[in-house]
């Protein structure tokens, strides 16, 4: 009696640890792959989830979660130049039984099977572009990629989220040539620019000073123009008073030419000038001006009226 109570008691705790073996959980976002001596017999969602002990297992799981891959192609260009591209692909499993189903059994190695293709892709674009456009047209890479995987991973039951160009690299020589080229071609920019910018500065001086001189004979004749002037109503003056012309204009030079020194002597900080100062410069000075005056006057005068011509017969 006792021997048979311990029997069952064996039995029930066996037939417990069975049962509680079948138990299992999947995680979120997660899914199970459950087989019956080896064949395929569901897909358990997230959550707790039983198997019948002995006959069942879970052969797999497969996540829907989003995965990236990066992957480092090495290519050449156009122009003879091997560079280095990292794209990252960003994939997950479509959340149905059958894409689930198709992740597992279909597909062995999915890393292995979109490296494959993103190799075939970049390999296939970048050697008909110059190592310039590879770096402009990194997005129509990016883009061919996405197109390329989409279009075959879909029967796996997978889904490319984005495909990105995340960087290239060429070779060091190449890129210390290429930083080379645009510093030249900066450097060579600038010093055009500082040329213009330099002729812009000196036709410009030119202009200005080219004003200021017109100006500036403009003014020394309307002040030479204020002069004669002034010393003909001065002479004319002396005339009216009585003073012979000659007289008048040794004043008027006289008054002029102390006033000159004058002012030439407040100006200056020499303490000694060289001035001719003999009266035969004076009476010279005289003359000269005396002279001016006359052409002036002479100048100043009408053109005599021209008679009238005959008609001829």
């Amino acid at each position: 009696m006792g021997g048979g109570m311990a029997l069952v008691l064996c039995l029930a705790v066996f037939a417990v640890v069975v049962f509680f073996s079948g138990l299992f959980t999947v995680a979120q976002q997660t899914r199970a792959i459950v087989e019956r001596f080896g064949k395929f017999h569901k897909i358990a969602g997230p959550g707790l989830n039983f198997k019948m002990p002995l006959i069942d297992r879970v052969a797999g799981r497969v996540t829907h979660r989003v995965r990236e891959l990066e992957i480092t192609v090495e290519s050449k260009t156009h122009d003879d130049v091997f560079v280095d591209v990292l794209i990252a692909v960003q994939f997950f499993v479509r959340e149905t039984q059958e894409a689930a189903w198709a992740a597992h059994y279909r597909l062995m190695n999915p890393q292995q099977q979109i490296s494959s293709y993103v190799f075939d892709t970049v390999r296939a674009l970048v050697p008909e572009m110059p190592i310039d456009h590879v770096f402009s047209e990194k997005e129509k890479i990016a883009h061919a990629v996405k197109e390329r995987l989409q279009h075959t991973m879909e029967e796996f039951g997978y889904t490319i989220m984005q495909a990105l160009v995340n960087d290239i690299q060429p070779d060091e020589e190449v890129k210390r040539a290429m930083n080379k080229v645009n510093a030249s071609a900066r450097l060579k920019e600038a010093a055009k620019n500082e040329a213009e910018a330099k002729k812009i500065r000196v036709i410009a001086a030119a202009e200005a000073e080219a004003r200021a001189k017109e100006l500036q004979g403009v003014g020394i004749a309307r002040q030479r123009l204020a002069i004669a002037r002034g010393l003909k109503e001065s002479v004319e003056t002396c005339a009216e008073a009585g003073i012979s012309s000659a007289e008048a204009s040794k004043m008027v030079l006289l008054t002029q030419h102390y006033d000159t020194v004058t002012a030439v002597g407040g100006r200056s900080k020499a303490t000694v000038m060289m001035i001719p100062y003999a009266p035969n410069g004076m009476t010279n000075v005289s003359d000269q001006i005396m002279q001016a005056l006359l052409a002036r006057d002479e100048m100043e005068q009408p053109p005599p009226e021209m008679p009238p011509t005959e008609k001829r017969a």
